[in-house]
């Protein structure tokens, strides 16, 4: 059997990612590099000279015409961190390059740190990734289905009633040749039309024609524009619907990522996050090499976070 190409690229190397950022001075240059590609520019007024003021810890940049001062991290999702840009490059590189995605725990063995540090680097980094996806707007043939995050509690409500279950929409649009391009997985506060309409409005490109198992709440598709095909499948098998093929594989891949990395997440404060981290890896998966990079823009770009926004789980970038 033939190897697939995707699976088998060769990524980013732990070498190479230390011949690259191995030292602080490198982080730097690339953190430097990322947040000012065509030279420094003042956040304050815009202004492009600037003289250097050096601390015991790290370097200031100081505006030569408003006088104001800046970091290289701040206003980035680094700010206010004690942390070497070190540990930062690293936990983006392990994030990035761990196909099923990465455990806080696991993470924390691998950069040296607390495990509070390391939930709050992962959170933190998992913001910039539900940024980034929200700018993904499905297009085309887009198969789409619900699901739920979380499984029924003992002497609590079954089925889709239960309270420890987390609703969310699964999509995927198609190429010409019928295979995946982008996912979205997004939470939402029930499977009613007017929860699909909004979700539509905002995911869905107009003209989209969209395909679902019948649920009579996703014909609301149709207030954004699109053109809804349903199917019915009830009592049917996945096999057995080689329509929905492309979407319940992609939610079958999701189910293997978190029952494989996670032992346990607060499904309900934290869904956007881990729904967004598997999302963004999928939709980057053709170049593993260019992951890393793209998740510091990403960070860079991203507002600062502070720990207690992080732990709310009410806002993102």
């Amino acid at each position: 059997m033939a190897m697939n190409p995707i699976q088998f690229q060769p990524g980013l190397s732990m070498p190479e990612f230390f011949e690259r950022y191995g030292t602080e001075a490198q982080c730097a240059a690339a953190l430097e590099q990322t947040r000012w590609p065509n030279g420094f520019r003042c956040p304050r007024c815009e202004g492009t000279a600037y003289s250097r003021v050096r601390r015991r810890h790290h370097t200031l940049y100081q505006c030569c015409a408003c006088r104001h001062q800046t970091s290289l991290i701040a206003g980035t999702l680094m700010q206010g961190t004690k942390l070497p840009l070190a540990t930062w490059f690293l936990a983006i590189h392990l994030i990035s390059q761990a196909k099923t995605g990465l455990s806080s725990l696991a993470l924390k063995r691998d950069l040296g740190v607390s495990y509070p540090t390391a939930w709050l680097i992962h959170h933190k980094v998992m913001e910039a990734m539900v940024e980034r996806e929200a700018r993904y707007v499905l297009d085309g043939q887009v198969q789409i289905d619900d699901a739920y995050l979380g499984g029924e509690r003992s002497g609590g409500k079954a089925g889709r009633g239960s309270e420890n279950k987390v609703p969310f929409v699964a999509a995927v649009s198609l190429n010409e040749a019928g295979r995946p391009r982008y996912v979205r997985l997004t939470p939402v506060a029930a499977f009613s039309r007017e929860a699909i309409a909004e979700w539509a409005k905002t995911t869905l490109r107009p003209g989209s024609t969209v395909y679902s198992d019948g649920l009579a709440c996703f014909g609301a598709v149709t207030s954004a524009d699109c053109t809804h095909q349903p199917t019915v499948v009830a009592g049917r098998k996945p096999r057995d619907v080689p329509e929905f093929h492309w979407i319940n594989t992609v939610l079958g891949n999701l189910k293997t990522s978190l029952s494989g990395t996670y032992h346990a997440f607060g499904f309900q404060k934290y869904a956007a996050r881990y729904l967004a981290a598997f999302s963004y890896r999928f939709n980057r998966r053709f170049d593993l090499r260019a992951l890393p990079t793209r998740l510091l823009i990403a960070a860079v770009r991203c507002a600062p976070r502070p720990q207690r926004v992080i732990r709310s789980a009410e806002l993102h970038c």
